[in-house]
């Protein structure tokens, strides 16, 4: 969990208030409905809703998003799983009552043990979900990153060093402004592995003929 919950903050904070839920929810599915876990992940996944409505002056929405986060983060901890989810009820209570003052403000940034959660401080795993999530959020090919990402898995799990995919993945999250670059570096490595492995695959086929 710690993974999906790491990447949704870094996303946040770094102000894709839409795309941030994205982290969050394919595994909030799998979660029980009423469960602590459950109820926390739906919260977050409401608050971010409501920022994104009230940034674009969408009231209703802001308010009506609100009101829901409010009630999936009641009864839950002042801390839990090292989010600092009294703060957040505090924010959405100032949303729920006050959207356009709110709004003006910048967003509440979201702490995991004490600390704003920022993309360069993803590990591996949190920056493998964060990549899919932004390359979805930015029309970039989706495909080729679900592949850079395997191939990038692949090579931690062998120990090879110096890995390329580790390292532009690393870049393609941590680096927006660079982010299109990245990715076409990414694709060239693609495919020349994907070349590579096909070469290798019609060798072993050709040798047991």
């Amino acid at each position: 969990m710690e993974a999906h919950l790491r990447a949704g903050l870094a996303i946040f904070n770094a102000g894709e208030h839409h795309a941030a839920h994205d982290a969050w929810e394919e595994y909030w599915l799998e979660l029980e409905s009423g469960t602590d876990d459950e109820r926390m992940l739906h919260g977050l996944i409401q608050y971010t809703a409501a920022v994104y409505h009230a940034r674009n002056d969408n009231w209703s929405g802001a308010t009506g998003l609100a009101e829901s986060a409010r009630e999936y983060l009641s009864g839950l901890p002042a801390t839990y799983h090292g989010v600092d989810v009294a703060t957040v009820r505090e924010y959405l209570d100032d949303l729920h009552t006050e959207p356009a003052i709110a709004a003006n403000k910048s967003p509440l940034s979201l702490t995991h043990e004490g600390k704003i959660v920022t993309l360069a401080d993803l590990d591996f795993e949190a920056t493998c979900i964060a990549a899919a999530v932004l390359a979805e959020e930015h029309e970039y090919d989706e495909p080729m990153i679900d592949r850079a990402i395997t191939f990038a898995r692949t090579d931690i799990d062998a120990e090879r060093t110096g890995s390329p995919f580790v390292t532009l993945l690393f870049d393609f999250v941590r680096e927006p402004d660079d982010r299109p670059v990245i990715a076409q570096r990414l694709s060239e490595h693609v495919s020349r592995r994907t070349s590579k492995e096909a070469d290798v695959e019609g060798l072993f086929e050709r040798r047991e003929e």
